[in-house]
């Protein structure tokens, strides 16, 4: 019998053996992926709550170090809200499909994110086509050759991406701008009607949600700039840093690998070897809505975030030593964007900008998944 064809297996399975097919995968997570409309609405309703209270602290509040405390807490509580439109979007935030994509509107309002474009660029290309160069542009590296060929201008903004310091940039130009707000046929070739629609919303919210602050800012005899800047700006700017953050780590690491070639790519059972599971200390993760398990989001999308912890310990019991588990650390992180710069295709690793081999070759990998 092939592994396209393991059964399901209440065992763990060793890593000299094949990996199973992600059907038998998703089988170990059926009991996980009941979704729950009540538990949907009362996280949309508490971080709402939770960003509302925060966004009106930025003007309560006299002192500027409050302020700027409430505004940079109210960019991590955009990514919360987020984190449950991702959900909405992948169908597995309630069992209701046009309840989700409701929800899932009104939880990317803050974050300026619209849905459909959002839905097209991560569920049908990122999700479709992990780590695939040429198809995924989440965090694509450049190679050797693609980097020597750019201006000097677009080789110091790749330097400032890939430096560590400035994933909010990244999300801001990259993804946000070029992508999802309004884009050009260039990076959204499908012209479709819901496109504009979802930009049109998002937009309307963006000047509602400035108006509102320099509005309130007047009626309250403060500085409308220094409003704008602590209300709106800075819990922006502070969402596009950490949902730039959160998808590098994801999808980083000296141990995860990019492919130029589809057959490659589809042996090396992408779901599972193109992402990380970061741990934290003091469940911080929790406070990310689980988003941090990620294996197990790729494997099966359609679990809920309430349940992403067991499943990605389901795994892990099940797959020992096939599973990417990263301690978080600056240490680490910076270490991280220092090997990770650019990607050597035919040796499969990445590089510095010297071209100096900086990861393991897939040799010195554990045995790739075979199907």
């Amino acid at each position: 019998m092939t592994a396209l064809h393991t059964p399901t297996t209440d065992h763990p399975i060793p890593l000299d053996q094949p990996m199973p097919h992600r059907k038998t995968l998703r089988e170990w997570l059926v009991p996980l992926g009941q979704r729950s409309t009540l538990r949907a609405f009362v996280l949309l309703t508490m971080d709402y709550a939770l960003f509302f209270a925060l966004i009106t602290g930025t003007l309560a509040f006299d002192a500027v170090w409050a302020k700027l405390l409430c505004g940079m807490a109210a960019g991590f509580v955009i990514g919360r809200l987020f984190i449950i439109g991702h959900d909405a979007c992948h169908q597995s935030l309630t069992a209701h499909r046009e309840l989700n994509k409701v929800i899932g509107r009104i939880a990317f309002l803050p974050s300026l994110t619209p849905y459909s474009l959002w839905d097209t660029g991560h569920n049908v290309v990122h999700h479709g086509y992990t780590n695939l160069k040429g198809v995924d542009f989440v965090w694509t590296p450049l190679t050797a050759s693609e980097f020597e060929a750019l201006g000097p201008l677009q080789r110091l903004l790749e330097r400032a991406y890939r430096s560590g310091w400035a994933p909010g940039l990244y999300y801001m130009v990259e993804i946000w701008w070029k992508r999802e707000f309004f884009p050009n046929k260039t990076h959204m070739p499908t012209r479709r009607p819901i496109f504009f629609k979802d930009s049109m919303l998002v937009s309307l919210f963006g000047a509602f949600w400035i108006a509102t602050i320099a509005a309130a800012a007047v009626q309250t005899g403060q500085s409308v700039g220094l409003s704008l800047l602590m209300g709106v700006l800075i819990p922006f700017f502070f969402w596009s840093t950490m949902i730039g953050f959160v998808v590098y780590v994801h999808h980083t690491h000296v141990k995860v690998s990019w492919h130029d070639n589809k057959a490659a790519w589809t042996k090396a059972a992408p779901f599972v070897s193109t992402t990380v599971h970061l741990t934290f200390p003091f469940n911080i993760g929790a406070l990310m809505h689980h988003i941090m398990e990620h294996t197990a989001h790729h494997v099966d999308m359609s679990i809920p975030l309430y349940r992403l912890k067991q499943a990605q310990s389901k795994l892990e019991e099940m797959l020992p030593g096939r599973i990417i588990v990263q301690p978080f650390s600056w240490a680490w992180y910076f270490e991280t964007a220092k090997n990770c710069k650019l990607y050597d295709f035919s040796r499969e690793c990445w590089t510095d900008y010297k071209g100096t081999m900086t990861s393991p070759v897939r040799g010195n990998l554990p045995p790739a998944p075979q199907f």
